[in-house]
């Protein structure tokens, strides 16, 4: 099945959209990758969406209005990854959406909200949808997320020694994909979202990110900030866990910054680098990971890439470009599988990484215009996933060194 992944993460920076071929061989998926693009929001959609999210206050007719804009932002995406990508012959488009709220309380998921209604999707296509993903493993008491962890675990399985998958979005997040404590999969903690809000708050909206991370590598870490926001109890909960801008955003930053006076925007960049660099690997040892396989937008961030090789001390780190996974479209390959999975009727959750009491089949399906969907698989789900156009022997052995 020819199926397009559409995905828009925390960072809000823009639609990554990826094509594959996918099927089943006994108990493995095997996915071709096709090629993937980036689509920017257009007009001033993305300053639209930022002004709505947390802490700010907005109204449902901005909400249905982004709805709207959104779907067809994402109809955009699926119709030129449709053509650029697969010749006109995409049978199925699987939409993220765009996430606006996840509504955590006491340590648990009440709900989640994704916009980008998937029918502006379906009209324009004339495809099949599968979109609304989370929801259903919130509803049977998951997290609704990582959900990305499906695909890994099923990719890394065969993999030896302890690794981690580790996305560096806007939340940075991993997977233990087997081990002592495998599977496992949770946020670890900001990655971009705050990098991304400091540039803007101290730039006073001039710039809205650090391009390859050059401010904060000419920064230095400011020990007293990097303890206050180091204390945040987050860190400190049991997994699975996750987060996103409704507890990292500008307030949380200001507060974190409150007492310090005047610090330099290069300190700033780099204490939160560090922030990430050392959470990420606390999370990564305390799993007992042999290697780091690494995707994201992060992974284009010098900065970030060294200060958190220094931090895991020698614990080895690849980019998932070496492992036939492009880095910056890595989540919308996962979407892609998951949409796959959810039309054959066939579970896309690991209930250890997102807390969900059992596997569930997930997302809401709109018909397209063409022929009926595939009948349910009969046979049972598959537990690995292959990568075509890589092997057992393929290990780049791509390890980023600390830079000075």
């Amino acid at each position: 099945m020819r199926v397009i992944g559409l995905m828009s993460g925390t960072s809000c920076d823009a639609i990554d959209a990826a094509a594959a071929d996918l099927e089943i061989e006994g108990d493995t998926v095997v996915l071709t990758p096709l090629g993937d693009l980036g689509c920017a929001f257009p007009g001033g959609l993305r300053r639209e969406l930022l002004a709505a999210l947390p802490p700010s206050s907005t109204t449902m007719a901005a909400v249905c209005r982004l709805d709207t804009l959104l779907g067809q932002a994402l109809a955009a995406a699926a119709d030129r990854a449709d053509h650029e990508l697969c010749s006109g012959a995409a049978e199925l488009v699987v939409s993220h959406g765009q996430t606006v709220y996840h509504w955590t309380e006491g340590g648990r998921v009440r709900g989640t909200l994704q916009l980008g209604r998937p029918a502006w999707i379906a009209e324009r296509t004339g495809r099949t949808v599968v979109s609304d993903l989370r929801p259903r493993d919130v509803a049977a008491g998951g997290q609704g997320a990582p959900l990305v962890s499906a695909l890994d675990v099923m990719w890394l399985r065969d993999r030896p020694g302890t690794p981690v998958a580790l996305n560096l979005g806007g939340i940075a997040n991993i997977t233990v994909a087997h081990g002592a404590r495998g599977p496992l999969a949770y946020d670890t903690g900001p990655a971009n979202v705050l990098l991304d809000t400091a540039v803007r708050e101290l730039t006073g909206g001039r710039a809205d990110h650090d391009t390859d991370g050059a401010l904060a590598a000419a920064g230095a870490v400011r020990r007293p900030l990097l303890d206050r926001l180091l204390a945040e109890p987050y860190y400190a909960r049991s997994a699975p866990k996750t987060t996103g801008r409704e507890l990292f955003d500008a307030a949380y930053l200001r507060t974190a910054l409150a007492g310090f006076g005047h610090l330099p925007a290069e300190d700033v960049l780099a204490t939160l680098t560090e922030l990430t660099a050392r959470t990420v690997a606390d999370a990564v040892r305390a799993a007992g990971g042999t290697e780091v396989i690494a995707s994201g937008g992060g992974t284009r961030n010098p900065a970030l890439l060294a200060r958190l090789a220094r931090a895991l001390d020698g614990i080895p780190v690849r980019v998932s470009d070496g492992l036939g996974l492009p880095s910056g479209a890595k989540e919308a390959y996962a979407f892609a599988l998951l949409g796959f999975l959810t039309v054959l009727g066939l579970p896309g959750t690991v209930p250890a990484c997102t807390g969900a009491r059992h596997a569930r089949v997930l997302g809401s399906i709109t018909p397209g215009l063409g022929g009926p969907l595939p009948r349910p698989w009969g046979g049972p789900a598959p537990v690995r996933l292959h990568v075509a156009g890589t092997g057992p022997s393929h290990d780049p052995q791509i390890r980023i060194r600390d830079a000075h």
